[in-house]
């Protein structure tokens, strides 16, 4: 779960990462005159999207007094960038800046560890900074076992060529956002720009924090950062019943059971799929059992998406037989009384010859099966393409 700038500074101050002097988020232009009138100005108001590129895009402005800062807030609500409506802005004091640093924890995947990156030049985009300057970019491993020290952040601040002069101080906020990182199962604690004002204070000015979902169970307060109103509602349904489900830009819906198996349906339909100018329409993995209470509520969902036009159900029995699986459908067309857009449904592996046996004798209308998975694709493809 990405935070928006906001939540990643009140969980950075929670940890005793240094932010500022304060900051207010609000929704409508008078209330963002009102928070400049309190802080004094300037004051930066700041659009809270949860994509980078703020600042290029217009939503980024410092106002010089609090009639400015309602101009400015009502110029920034409402505003698209990279596909994502402002819909709250952040107001906060500006701050004298001496010097822009930029720094992150994040889980290197690839390489299975974390890894930190510094660099002594902040406050620009870092991707650009990766692709044209790579050697002002420090990436340094970070031990799971060993964690972040004093020690190991001025290792890694020393990397990014951080002035020596500001190292034992950056180090301390270092430490602490590795503590930050940890506490709250973080996959990524970022700050861009970590700056240095000119009293010498070292402060967390911007903040990006993105929460391992996984870990949620040992964070209750986490479920209160959730943005619902910016959630997709077939995502947020889907939470609901407990259904691993991804909303995706296709018009074939795709339920099968283990995540390797839908990533490799979802190839496989997209390659069907380029013949009819169609592609899979989410990633729904109903795991090892398919219930019929399980098969429906994944059906409800993907069928409840206007962009859906037909469903492709590809099972591989294991644990669960397909014979099992074939009931599981059966009663879960029953459960949801209409299905109203065409279902293919694909068997194979424990008890696959009975599984597709009460299928077929159960006749269900608009449901068609087919034996591989290939034809079954190309089917839910052609169906779909017939349905837009």
């Amino acid at each position: 779960m990405d935070l928006y700038e906001y939540q990643a500074k009140d969980l950075f101050a929670a940890h005793g990462v240094p932010v500022g002097s304060g900051q207010r988020v609000v929704t409508d232009a008078v209330a963002a005159l009102d928070a400049a009138a309190e802080f004094g100005v300037p004051v930066v108001v700041k659009a809270q999207v949860k994509t980078g590129g703020r600042g290029k895009a217009g939503g980024v402005k410092v106002a010089a007094d609090p009639a400015d800062a309602e101009a400015k807030a009502e110029a920034i609500l409402g505003l698209d960038i990279k596909g994502h409506t402002v819909r709250r802005v952040l107001v906060t004091p500006a701050s004298k800046i001496a010097e822009e640093y930029y720094f992150s924890f994040l889980l290197d995947r690839a390489n299975r560890t974390f890894l930190a990156m510094a660099s002594a030049e902040g406050g620009m985009e870092i991707e650009q900074l990766a692709a044209e300057r790579p050697e002002a970019l420090a990436k340094v491993p970070v031990d799971a076992n060993e964690g972040v020290d004093l020690a190991k952040a001025k290792e890694i601040l020393a990397a990014g060529h951080f002035p020596e002069s500001i190292v034992d101080r950056a180090a301390e906020v270092v430490v602490t956002l590795w503590e930050t990182f940890v506490a709250e199962d973080a996959t990524l604690v970022e700050v861009n720009p970590l700056v240095r004002d000119p009293e010498g204070a070292i402060l967390a000015l911007d903040g990006k924090v993105t929460l391992d979902e996984n870990a949620a169970f040992r964070h209750p307060g986490h479920a209160a950062l959730v943005d619902t109103e910016a959630e997709d509602p077939l995502e947020a349904a889907a939470k609901a019943k407990d259904l691993n489900y991804v909303k995706l830009d296709g018009q074939v819906g795709i339920i099968g059971n283990g995540a390797g198996l839908v990533m490799s349906t979802l190839d496989v339909v997209a390659y069907a799929g380029a013949a009819f100018q169609v592609r899979p329409a989410n990633f729904l993995d109903i795991g090892g059992g398919a219930s019929a209470e399980v098969m429906a509520a994944g059906l409800e969902i993907i069928l409840s998406d206007p962009d859906v036009k037909s469903v492709f159900v590809n099972v591989f029995g294991g644990i669960t037989a397909c014979d099992a699986v074939a009931n599981g459908i059966i009663q879960a067309f029953e459960l949801l009384e209409s299905v109203n857009k065409p279902v293919v449904v694909r068997l194979d592996g424990n008890n696959a010859a009975e599984g597709r046996r009460i299928l077929d004798a159960a006749a269900l209308p608009g449901l068609q099966r087919l034996d591989t998975m290939d034809d079954a694709a190309r089917t839910a493809a052609e169906l779909a393409a017939k349905g837009t």
